[in-house]
């Protein structure tokens, strides 16, 4: 089957909604109860705060705002997961649409992604490891944009994801501190971009509630 460049939007939508459809339908049917961590989570939403003693509060937050519009049903929190994931699939697409050039390439990408067990099998759980996925890849796509185009406002974008990746989870800080060995690298080719340090800006300002939460609760 050879894949024409004008197909490629409805192929790619043909799949999301399949993936959308597939893993939220067969856990719903499937599952006696929710995941474990969705229901950690939910848990915590009802009481809303900056921080918990096991993670930072995006995840609660997400699965408090689905439990005032659905209630306790059960499909809408493997829904709103399935949200994450293709979220995720799309800022991919578009991403590799700047770095490949190539949308058939671009569709390729996601593709293969989908037989990743992190993408598709783990996924009606949503808890903290769902949560930073579509965060994980607009930081990415935006340290690429601004690196490539330096305009502010993709460095701006590119501080907010961020620290919304952080407070998604903790170990987001591996995906910042790999960039930043990139950035020194960078630097000591004497190609360091100054301007990226605008980025600093909204991602201390997007945090600083959280940190203040934590100094309080000793670092829980």
């Amino acid at each position: 089957m050879i894949i024409k460049k004008k197909d490629v939007n409805k192929i790619l939508t043909i799949f999301l909604l399949t993936h959308i459809v597939l893993w939220t339908v067969i856990p719903s049917i499937s599952n006696n109860n929710l995941p474990l961590d969705t229901l950690e989570a939910l848990a915590w939403g009802n009481d809303m705060q900056l921080g918990y003693e096991k993670h930072p509060p995006l995840s609660a937050w997400f699965l408090e705002l689905f439990y005032q519009i659905f209630g306790s049903q059960d499909w809408a929190y493997y829904f709103l997961s399935q949200l994450f994931v293709v979220t995720s699939f799309i800022i991919i697409f578009k991403f590799s649409e700047d770095f490949f050039q190539n949308r058939i390439h671009s569709l390729i990408s996601v593709l293969l992604l989908e037989g990743i067990y992190f993408y598709n099998f783990t996924t009606p759980e949503f808890n903290v490891n769902v949560c930073q996925l579509p965060f994980w890849a607009l930081s990415v796509l935006y340290a690429w944009k601004g690196c490539k185009d330096n305009k502010t406002i993709d460095w701006l974008l590119f501080g907010i994801f961020a620290a919304i990746g952080i407070l998604s989870k903790y170990l987001f800080i591996y995906l910042l501190i790999a960039m930043d060995v990139f950035f020194a690298y960078a630097f000591f080719k004497k190609k360091f971009n100054y301007k990226s340090f605008i980025s600093l800006i909204p991602f201390v300002l997007i945090l600083l509630p959280h940190l203040i939460w934590l100094t309080e609760n000793d670092y829980i």
